[in-house]
C-alpha cells in the first residue's frame, strides 16, 4: 500500500451542457488521508469519477499506482440485489453453498474460498450491520446501505479508497466506524465530505474551486483558520482597491474640472483680444496636448484600478459563502397547536417500527430533533406526518401546513426548472418573490432556469431548500438536510434556520448542525 499514488496532469473536463469544471488541473495524492472540499457543483464527485475511470477527461491524464475502490454518495439497489452482489461475490457464495451441500463439481471445489462467508460477515460486523450475504439491499435503510457499501469497500482490500460523503445517513455508531476505518487505514484515501469531525482527521485538505485547487496541510481546524486569514486578506485587498479606484476617479474629475475652468478663461481672454492671436492659438495647442496626455494617464490609471478591483472581487468571491438567507415569516403563533400524536405507530407495508407507538405534541415554533439509530424509522415518521405513508395505528394529526424535504428531494420535479418548481410549490408567489427566494440560495438570474435533473446532489438539495423556505411553511420537516451541502451552504442554512419562526422537525446525525439551529428538545425513536 505504501507505494500507492494518484497523479492528475493538466486535467480538463466539461459537463454535458458544456460547463467547464476543470481546466489544466494538476494534483497529486499519496498514501495519506486527503479531504476534498469545495462548493456544491464545483466537481468534487466528478473528480472522483475521473480518478476511478467512470468518466474520461476531455484533456490531460490520470495516472494511478495500485488498486482503487470507491464509495458513492448513494446506492439505488435493483430488484433482488443482495449484499453478496454488492460485495461482488454472489457467484462465489452460490458455489460455496453447493459445496456445503455436496453438490459442487471437482473444478468448482478447486476454486472455492472457504473463508469467504466468514470474511464477509466480519466486514459487515465491523460496521455494525446485522445482515448476511442474502439480505436484500432494498430492505435496508439509507444508513444501513451506506454501512454495507463501506464493508464492501474494506472487503476489497484496495491500495486507495475514494469516499464520496461517507458519513451521509449514518448514525453515531456508523460515523464512529468511518472515523475508526480512516484512523487505521494504511493506504491512500481521498474523502469528499462536509463532515467537520471527519475532516479534522485528515492529513491534508484540498479545496476545489472553479479556478483550480489549493492544498492545505493538516485537518479541518487548520484549514478553517487559514481560510479565515485568506478571507480577511481578500476583504482588505478589495477595500484598498476600491479606495484606489475612487481616488483615481476623484483626481480625474478634478483634472477635468480644472481644464473646463481654464478653457472657459481662455475663451474669455481670446474674446477680449488681450493677447496676439498667434500666441493664444499656441497656448491653446499646448494646453490641448497637455490635457490629452493627462486624459490618457488618467484613463490608464482608471483601467488599472478597475482591473485591480475586479481581481480583488473575484478573489473575495472564491473565499466568501455564496448563500445568504433572510426567510419570510410563517406567522405561526406561539400557542398554536402544530402536531398531535397519540400511540402512533409508523411503518411500511403494515409493519410497525415502534412497539409501543409514539405520543407527543408540538406547539408553536418548537424545534424538535428526531434521534435514533439507522433503520429505527425517522424517515418513515417524517413521511407519515407529510401524508406520504399511511399510519399503521394510533392517531397523528397535523394542524398546520407541513412540508417535508426528504433525502432525495422528491418534492422537486427533475424535468422542470428550479423556477417552475418554486412557483408550483408556492402558487401565490409572484415572479419577483420567486427570483428573490432563489437568489438567497445562489440561484441568481438564469441559474434559476436550470433543470433540476441536471443539478449535482448538493445543488438539488439547495434548490429544494430554496423552494421550501421561500414560501410560507408553518411546519418544516427536514430529513438529513446537510447530507449534500457544502460547508459554506451549511453555515448559511444554519444561520437561516436559526431565524426561521416556524416549527421544525429535523432528522439529522450532525450534532453541530442541530446545536447551531437551536433544537429545543429531542424525540428518541427506538426499534419496535
Amino acid at each position: 500500500m505504501a507505494s500507492s499514488h494518484i497523479t492528475l496532469t493538466h486535467l480538463g473536463f466539461a459537463t454535458a451542457d458544456g460547463r467547464t469544471l476543470f481546466s489544466g488541473l494538476d494534483l497529486a495524492f499519496g498514501p495519506t488521508r486527503t479531504g476534498l472540499v469545495g462548493r456544491n457543483g464545483v466537481g468534487k464527485s466528478t473528480l472522483l469519477k475521473l480518478i476511478s475511470g467512470e468518466l474520461v477527461p476531455r484533456t490531460g491524464s490520470v495516472s494511478i499506482s495500485g488498486t482503487l475502490a470507491m464509495l458513492r454518495q448513494s446506492l439505488a439497489p435493483g430488484d433482488g440485489e443482495t449484499v453478496a452482489g454488492l460485495f461482488g461475490v454472489a457467484d462465489a457464495m452460490a458455489t460455496l453453498a453447493l459445496a456445503m451441500k455436496g453438490d459442487a463439481t471437482a473444478e468448482e471445489l478447486a476454486d472455492i474460498d472457504w473463508t469467504l462467508e466468514a470474511r464477509l460477515e466480519a466486514a459487515l460486523a465491523r460496521f455494525g450491520l446485522a445482515a448476511g450475504p442474502e439480505t436484500a439491499l432494498d430492505h435496508l435503510s439509507g444508513g444501513q446501505r451506506t454501512r454495507a457499501m463501506l464493508a464492501a469497500l474494506v472487503f476489497a482490500e484496495p491500495d486507495f479508497i475514494l469516499l464520496d460523503e461517507p458519513t451521509n445517513n449514518l448514525d453515531r455508531d456508523g460515523r464512529d466506524a468511518v472515523l475508526t476505518l480512516l484512523a487505521q487505514w494504511q493506504g491512500g484515501a481521498i474523502v469528499v465530505s462536509h463532515d467537520r469531525e471527519l475532516l479534522e482527521a485528515m492529513d491534508a485538505i484540498v479545496e476545489l474551486m472553479s479556478l483550480g485547487a489549493k492544498t492545505y496541510g493538516g485537518g479541518w481546524s487548520f484549514f478553517a483558520e487559514r481560510k479565515a486569514i485568506e478571507m480577511a486578506a481578500a476583504e482588505h485587498r478589495l477595500d484598498a482597491a476600491e479606495q484606489r479606484l475612487a481616488e483615481v476617479e476623484r483626481k480625474a474629475q478634478a483634472t477635468r474640472e480644472r481644464k473646463a475652468r481654464k478653457d472657459g478663461a481662455g475663451r474669455k481672454s481670446k474674446a477680449a483680444g488681450g493677447a496676439p492671436k498667434i500666441l493664444l492659438n499656441a497656448r491653446q495647442g499646448k494646453a490641448e496636448n497637455s490635457s490629452g496626455t493627462l486624459e490618457r494617464v488618467h484613463a490608464r490609471q482608471q483601467a488599472d484600478a478597475l482591473a485591480e478591483t475586479e481581481a480583488a472581487r473575484v478573489d473575495l468571491a472564491t473565499q466568501a459563502p455564496t448563500v445568504k438567507m433572510d426567510l419570510p415569516s410563517t406567522g405561526l403563533a406561539a400557542g398554536r397547536s402544530v402536531l398531535t400524536a397519540r400511540e402512533a405507530k409508523v411503518g411500511r407495508e403494515g409493519r410497525s417500527l415502534q412497539g409501543d407507538g409514539l405520543s407527543f405534541a408540538i406547539t408553536g415554533p418548537e424545534r424538535v430533533a428526531l434521534v435514533g439509530p439507522n433503520g429505527v424509522g425517522k424517515s418513515t415518521l417524517l413521511a407519515t406526518i407529510a401524508g406520504a405513508l399511511p399510519l399503521v395505528s394510533g392517531t397523528l394529526e397535523v394542524h398546520v401546513k407541513a412540508v417535508l424535504l426528504d433525502q432525495q428531494v422528491g418534492l422537486l420535479a427533475p424535468e422542470r426548472s428550479i423556477r417552475d418548481n418554486f412557483l408550483s410549490l408556492n402558487p401565490k408567489a409572484s415572479e419577483n418573490q420567486c427570483r428573490a427566494a432563489l437568489a438567497r440560495f445562489a440561484f441568481r438570474a438564469d441559474a434559476g432556469l436550470r433543470t433540476v435533473g441536471t443539478l449535482s446532489g448538493g445543488e438539488t438539495l439547495r434548490a429544494g431548500l430554496a423552494c421550501v423556505l421561500g414560501g410560507e411553511t408553518p411546519l418544516l420537516m427536514l430529513d438529513e438536510p446537510t447530507n449534500h451541502l457544502d460547508l459554506d451552504s451549511i453555515a448559511a442554512v444554519e444561520a437561516g434556520l436559526a431565524g426561521h419562526d416556524g416549527a421544525l422537525i429535523v432528522a439529522s446525525h450532525d450534532r453541530a448542525f442541530l446545536e447551531a439551529i437551536g433544537i429545543t428538545r429531542e424525540i428518541a425513536l427506538r426499534p419496535g
